[in-house]
């Protein structure tokens, strides 16, 4: 969504914290998500056939489920409601592929419930895809045009921080909901829904990344800003 530095100086420092984090968290995503698509779920039911249960189990039979290309492409899609699963969990029975699939469950099941952040992020996108192009136009020609569009694109850049940090409590909320899908339907037991909550946990981490990130970044811009005031 932007680069982590155009521009090298001193304060590139700043973003050293986001760096070391997003770098652990694509580790242990790929480490945890790797090591569990090596373990059968014990019913081998697959992602579609969990998907499917799911949301029939919530009134969402409406909803259609597909397979995408795509290492962990998955996705819910709210404007055409559906849920796009990458290959390897679509038609996998393992640890990750069923706990991935209960996870865009849960946002599925989100958007039926208008849970207010998701209601909040899928309003702001337009915004965001705008503001997260531009800001960085706007930025660089404050570097060599005017100082004050530097403020500007600092002002469209927050739009990204606040994108990442309405995802957060989306995507947690998300994977709390898999989990009491997958017990309450008695998809796992009890040992399965540790390993699920451990695939779900990592993939949290690099949302978590992201937001820290995002705010550093801005952060660093600020101060950037000043500087050159």
């Amino acid at each position: 969504m932007y680069p982590f530095g155009f521009y090298w100086d001193s304060t590139m420092i700043i973003l050293l914290p986001a760096i070391i984090l997003s770098a652990y968290a694509s580790f242990k995503v790929n480490s945890v998500t790797s090591r569990y698509f090596k373990v059968r779920s014990a019913r081998g039911m697959t992602g579609e056939q969990v998907a499917r249960r799911i949301l029939d189990s919530n009134g969402l039979s409406s909803v259609a489920i597909y397979p995408v290309r795509g290492t962990l492409s998955d996705h819910y899609d709210p404007r055409s409601r559906k849920i796009n699963l990458s290959e390897d969990v679509y038609y996998g029975t393992s640890i990750t592929s069923i706990s991935v699939a209960a996870h865009e469950c849960g946002h599925a099941i989100q958007h039926k419930e208008s849970y207010v952040p998701l209601v909040i992020r899928s309003a702001i996108v337009p915004a965001v895809n705008f503001a997260s192009s531009a800001s960085w136009i706007i930025i660089l020609m404050g570097f060599f045009v005017n100082k004050n569009l530097l403020w500007i694109g600092i002002v469209l850049f927050s739009a990204t921080v606040l994108f990442q940090l309405v995802t957060l409590p989306v995507e947690f909320n998300a994977s709390r909901r898999a989990l009491v899908q997958l017990d309450s339907l008695g998809i796992v037991g009890q040992e399965e829904k540790y390993q699920s909550k451990k695939v779900l946990k990592a993939a949290a981490l690099t949302y978590v990344a992201a937001a820290l990130s995002a705010i550093l970044q801005l952060l660093r811009l600020v101060v950037i800003a000043r500087n050159n005031d």
